[in-house]
Order: structure tokens, then sequence, then C-alpha cells
């Protein structure tokens, strides 16, 4: 048995998939990012789900992750959006995949050691981190249809600033650029198979991009970007997007103790009791990726109902204040991220808790965790289903 483990709902990320390919059309390609383990949720488990939902490109950051899919048979385009190493170039081709670009290096390398390569222009608008500004996008394109082995297949770009705001004018001055660069490759004569800009935030805010591809990444796992894309699509009066979650993330109860009031929880003695008290040991720590922030701030779901966090979460264990539950017993399941008994914790619940956003809490749990394909309610999925106690041998 696992101290810790995910449930991911298997059939929700495919109507996911579905909903989502569905909305943009069928003339438009969906890419649905599957890099940081799948958001938390099992590369592997994402990928099948969305290819079964019809998505048409999946999108990772690493050779790594790409390797990983083509040996577990998915055999949809793949599309690598983080930096490859020269060292490591010659996998482009071996795992037929296609490839962002922003250095002449790069090309440079494909081209000397006769890589074949489709080629995704990727346009600086803005963001500051990946891209190339206007002359160099036409220069180095120009480099690249002159190499016989290699494709310029798409052009590309990232919004820096359309998920943190509503005022999105930022973000359509950096279409602009876009735009701008993608009329003037077409003016040298060169033609591109495949656009892409959207990302979540715009695929579920606007319906004028005319562009060939989309990249979706936390949307297809259920979830907003931001409050603010929320708001700005309820502002916009769009319909609530038919997207729910697909992941619970859970522990179960190594040690239930009673200790009197005046007792230090923790290390540091950031706790102490004021009454006498019942607390549950749970194995899980932030060594699996549970924030250490949420120290005497957040919450995990027992028996149905809300248990504190007490004290400082530790490597590998963490206490909770169960003194109001009733019949806690060694080997109950504890849920971290899902629901129990009408009761619900979110990935912005604990991202509210430990100062960050929802992205980071999906993503950083430990990949030394199991994920396990299975019943999930958990989010707009709540359960109509009354809590069971489970047994030791329901996790195995």
């Amino acid at each position: 048995d696992a101290s810790t483990w995910c449930e991911v709902d298997h059939k929700r990320l495919v109507a996911n998939a579905r909903y989502l390919k569905n909305s943009i059309g069928k003339e438009t390609l969906l890419s649905v990012a599957v890099k940081a383990n799948g958001y938390g949720h099992g590369i592997v488990i994402a990928a099948e789900a969305f290819v079964e939902g019809g998505a048409d490109w999946l999108c990772v950051h690493s050779v790594q992750e790409a390797k990983i899919l083509r040996e577990h048979g998915i055999l949809v385009p793949i599309h690598l959006v983080g930096p490859v190493p020269l060292s490591l170039l010659h996998y482009v081709e071996s795992l037929n995949l296609s490839m962002v670009v922003y250095n002449r290096e790069t090309v440079e390398h494909l081209s000397a050691h006769k890589i074949k390569a489709r080629l995704h222009l990727k346009v600086e608008t803005g963001n500051h981190r990946q891209g190339v500004g206007l002359s160099e996008c036409v220069s180095l394109a120009n480099q690249i249809v002159d190499v016989p082995h290699l494709e310029l297949e798409g052009l590309c770009t990232h919004f820096s600033d359309i998920e943190d705001t509503t005022d999105h004018r930022f973000a359509r001055a950096q279409i602009q650029r876009f735009e701008d660069v993608s009329d003037a490759l077409s003016q040298s004569g060169i033609s591109i198979a495949i656009r892409h800009v959207s990302n979540t935030a715009a695929t579920l805010l606007w319906d004028d991009l005319p562009y060939e591809m989309v990249r979706v990444g936390i949307g297809a796992y259920g979830l907003w970007p931001s409050k603010e894309t929320q708001i700005a699509a309820l502002l916009a009066k769009k319909n609530p997007p038919q997207l729910g979650t697909a992941l619970s993330w859970k522990t179960w109860i190594a040690q239930v103790k009673s200790v009197e009031a005046g007792a230090y929880i923790g290390y540091g003695r950031t706790f102490r009791t004021t009454q006498p008290t019942v607390i549950a040991v749970l194995p899980i720590g932030y060594a699996d990726g549970f924030d250490r922030q949420a120290s005497n701030r957040g919450f995990v779901l027992c028996g149905g109902h809300r248990a504190p966090i007490l004290g400082r979460i530790c490597m590998n264990m963490m206490m909770i204040d169960v003194t109001h539950i009733k019949d806690v017993c060694l080997g109950d399941e504890v849920v971290l991220l899902g629901n129990q008994g009408g009761e619900v914790i979110t990935p912005e619940h604990l991202a509210d808790w430990t100062h960050t956003i929802n992205y980071e809490v999906i993503s950083r749990i430990g990949t030394h965790v199991p994920r396990i394909v299975g019943a999930h309610q958990s989010g707009s999925n709540l359960s109509d289903q009354p809590y069971r106690k489970p047994k030791l041998s329901d996790r195995k």
C-alpha cells in the first residue's frame, strides 16, 4: 500500500477533451499539454484520455516526456515546446516530433547533422521568455526553408498577461505583433501551415482568432486558469464551459492519539492545544508535494468533515485535528484534494492557503505518488453517494 496516492477520472478527462474539440470546431487542431506529468494527473493517463477525447496533438516540455509517450504507444503528433540540448536533437527525428525553435544554433545543428525536423518558429511578442522578434524571425525562417530536410511547419507565441487580468489590451497587442510577423513571412514568400497562439484562457474567452491550432493546458484538466479568467468569461456572458476536475489526492491515518491541553504539536512548537485534543498523524508531507505553507492554515477531509492541519507539515508526515470527528480509526481514508461526504477541497483552496496558483498545486504532486485510474468526485462533480469509511484493503 502507498502512503499517499492520486485517483484520476479517465472518463472526465476524455469528456473535457471532447468538449474543447467541439467548441473550437473541426477545422482547428486541438493540442493539449501533458507536460509536468500531465499537470500532476500522470502523463500517460492524461495523454491516453485526451487522445480518446479527440485531441489532435499533445504538447510536452522535454524529450524525456516525449519518449515516455512513444514508449506507451501514443502515436498522435507530439509537439515539443521546451528547450532541447543540441546533443538530444536527434530524438526529434527518431521520435517523430515537431519542436519550437528560436535559436540559430539549433537550426545550424539540425542542418549540419542532417536531422529531419518539423519546426515551429517562436515569436517574441512581450513575454520575453522564449522567442525572437520580427527581423530575426524572418531571417531565421529563411535559413530554415533553405535546408531541404527541415520544414517550417508552424509559427507560435505565448501570452504574457491574459490570465491575470480582465483587461486584455496587452494580450491583443501581442496578437498584433504576431500578425506583423506572420504578414512579413507571407510577404517573403514563406507560407506557414500551422499558427497557434491560444492557451486555455484565450480558447474560453475569444472566438475571433483565425489560427489553425490552439494549445490548451489547465482547462483540459477541468480548472480555470485564474479567477480573473472566470470573471472575464462572466463579463463576456460566455456559457459556463462543460469541464470538470478529474483528480483526487488521498492518504490514510497512520496513528490516532489524544493529547492534553497545552501540548505542543510538531516542529518549532508552532501550535499549542487549548483543550484536550485528538490528533491523527498522516503519512504525507512536503516531500510528496504538499506545501509546508499550509501548516496551521489548511484543512483535509476526514470522515466527511474538514480537519484542520495542526503544527508544521513535516517532510513525510503531518498532523490534523479530529477531535470533532466521531469514530476515527487507524487506516481511515483522508482526502487532501477532492471531496468526501459533501465537503470539498479544491486546488484553488490549497493555492490560497499556500500563496500560489492551482497550476503549482497539482503539478508539484510528487511523481513517486501513484496515479490510479478510478472513480473521482471533486469540484463540480460532488458525490451523491454517502460517505463510507474505507478498509485498508480498499487501497490495494
